[in-house]
């Protein structure tokens, strides 16, 4: 919370510096590095702290039922069928940014692709192929369904958060240019435009000083919302654990025994549920203000998680994963200029894949308050299509691979 503080008063500052400085640089950016820099230096860290389980667990669902409290999801549905492009194309570029990585690696060092048996680089690599179409219920799938060695596992995470982390700060720096990122796309923006004033002139209208009585209301719904969703989690993932497909974590529907998954999933329905009541009037009295907080505690505890310092420990397997994002990030910008999709398609659907139900809305709200519901709608879908997405994938790397 220092850490915002500090980052919210220097960005509201009338000082010349910061001015410039936040005029190149994204407050959202800020606020995600400044914690990495002081846990790389052994300042704070996630070690000692359940800052990450709490805003995950917690303030993550609670957010999304305040930001999906005043939505308009006819609005979000006219936004058309380029969110779901970008998101699939997303999707293919990690299924082919793999083996694409692994044959251009092998020309240059194929000892750094090759491998035989359970230490086989393709069975590491199909765990982060999980995590980037998926989350980490999909990475597990894969880490079981092809039987990687488990004391090299370590190395293929360190890959999977530096690389991710790294490709989200790139997204989140070019949040400050994107008028002009959309205007090299020739991108029509119209449709988000069109979202974000319906529900700029919808808070504008019903906003009002928040009485001590609408933040108690604001925070029962939230939380009650929470419980809800722990609750149905919980519920629903020990009816469908006893359903082999779904208890194996080898089984193509494995991302259906996550609790995660369901709590994501029905805290935003609940969220979406409550936007049909007069409860989406609560957005007056700064229910989505009180939601972009808990996102801003998760963005401050995901960046405590990461140790600078360990991007130089694995410079192989390191360029395996900057290759591999760079075919991600470099189809997604051909699609997004051959369909004139916005960059907040481009951005929130890389997201979806790469980051999952954590670090899309985060990317989603960056740009406004009104899209995070975008993000998670396509983050949940993410889940559904990880493991074959992986899969696949995995079956493209073994066959590049040099040595099988």
């Amino acid at each position: 919370m220092l850490l915002l503080g500090f980052v919210f008063y220097t960005e509201a500052s009338k000082n010349p510096v910061w001015k410039k400085f936040y005029k190149y640089i994204p407050a959202l950016l800020i606020c995600y590095l400044l914690p990495a820099i002081l846990s790389t230096f052994g300042i704070i860290s996630d070690h000692y702290s359940s800052a990450y389980f709490v805003s995950s667990r917690y303030l993550l669902p609670a957010a999304l039922i305040l930001m999906t409290l005043s939505i308009d999801l006819k609005a979000v549905f006219n936004l058309g069928p380029k969110a779901l492009i970008m998101f699939f194309a997303g999707t293919v570029g990690i299924i082919i940014g793999g083996p694409l990585a692994i044959l251009l690696i092998s020309f240059v060092s194929p000892d750094l692709v090759g491998g035989i048996g359970p230490d086989a680089v393709w069975r590491g690599l199909s765990t982060i192929a999980g995590s980037w179409i998926g989350g980490g219920a999909n990475q597990a799938a894969m880490l079981e369904i092809f039987d990687y060695n488990q004391d090299k596992y370590g190395a293929m995470v360190l890959v999977d958060i530096v690389v991710a982390n790294l490709w989200m700060a790139i997204l989140l720096l070019g949040i400050g240019k994107t008028q002009k990122i959309d205007k090299w796309l020739k991108a029509d923006n119209s449709a988000i435009e069109r979202l974000k004033e319906r529900v700029s002139d919808f808070t504008a209208k019903i906003k009002r000083n928040p009485t001590l009585t609408e933040l108690m209301i604001i925070l029962a719904l939230a939380f009650g919302g929470v419980a809800l969703a722990h609750f149905g989690a919980s519920t629903v993932t020990d009816y469908l654990g006893q359903f082999d497909i779904v208890k194996n974590d080898d089984g193509a529907l494995s991302f259906l025994g996550s609790s995660f998954f369901w709590m994501i999933t029905i805290a935003t329905a609940f969220g979406i549920m409550l936007s049909y009541t007069k409860a989406k009037n609560y957005e007056g009295a700064g229910a989505s203000k009180i939601g972009s907080i808990f996102i801003y505690i998760l963005v401050v505890s995901i960046g405590m998680k990461m140790d600078l310092t360990e991007v130089w420990k694995n410079p192989g397997l390191l360029v395996i994963g900057l290759v591999w994002m760079t075919f991600h990030a470099g189809l997604l910008i051909l699609i997004a200029k051959l369909i004139r999709a916005p960059f907040f398609f481009l951005a929130v659907g890389s997201q979806a894949n790469v980051g999952g139900a954590a670090s899309a809305p985060i990317v989603a709200s960056a740009f406004h308050p009104s899209l995070t519901s975008v993000g998670v709608l396509l983050a949940v879908f993410g889940y559904v299509v990880g493991t074959y997405g992986a899969i696949l994938c995995t079956i493209l790397m073994e066959l590049a691979s040099p040595v099988s």
